[in-house]
């Protein structure tokens, strides 16, 4: 973890800040802030938020258990405010929560999306697979025509597993 960090599980309050962090990273797809706000009181478990030494966040992942796959957690998006960026935030986040929602859940794999042009997310998922020695697959979840947006890239879908992590099934 960067110094003078610290993860966390996001509350209602943390909706605003992360909503402008999504905002202002200009490669996420922005959300209303009430989706965001919605995240942090529904989705909180299975989300993180890394605080700054006054307690702001400075980074999120939002993600779910899949209803159809409940050993799998779907990570919808990851964001590290421009202050943060460039130390590690969003592994350290990544690794984080998923270790936490392993022991809380039993999940042992990871999904997201992540369109071709976004190299740090290309980047930080294929890494998540090389430091838990978890297979990663690839393949487009939904074509560029599905969007109703001109210009919108495919999603690839990541699936990342099975994770291994130790002890969680222990503490559960």
């Amino acid at each position: 973890m960067p110094e003078g960090l610290k993860l966390d599980t996001p509350r209602v309050e943390d909706g605003v800040a992360i909503w402008r962090i999504a905002r202002d990273s200009r490669t996420l797809d922005l959300n209303s802030s009430y989706s965001y706000l919605l995240w942090c009181r529904d989705f909180a478990a299975t989300s993180v938020v890394a605080r700054d030494g006054g307690g702001e966040p400075v980074g999120f992942i939002t993600g779910y258990v899949r209803p159809q796959q409940p050993a799998t957690l779907v990570v919808w998006q990851v964001a590290v405010d421009e202050t943060a960026q460039g130390r590690g935030l969003a592994a350290a986040m990544l690794d984080g929560l998923t270790l936490r929602v392993a022991e809380e859940s039993g999940i042992d794999s990871v999904e997201t999306t992540v369109t071709p042009d976004n190299t740090p997310s290309n980047r930080l998922f294929a890494s998540y697979g090389r430091r838990h020695s978890a297979a990663v697959a690839k393949e487009v979840l939904f074509d560029a025509g599905l969007f109703p947006e001109d210009g919108h890239e495919p999603e690839v879908l990541y699936r990342i597993g099975p994770v291994v992590f130790p002890g969680a099934a222990a503490r559960r």
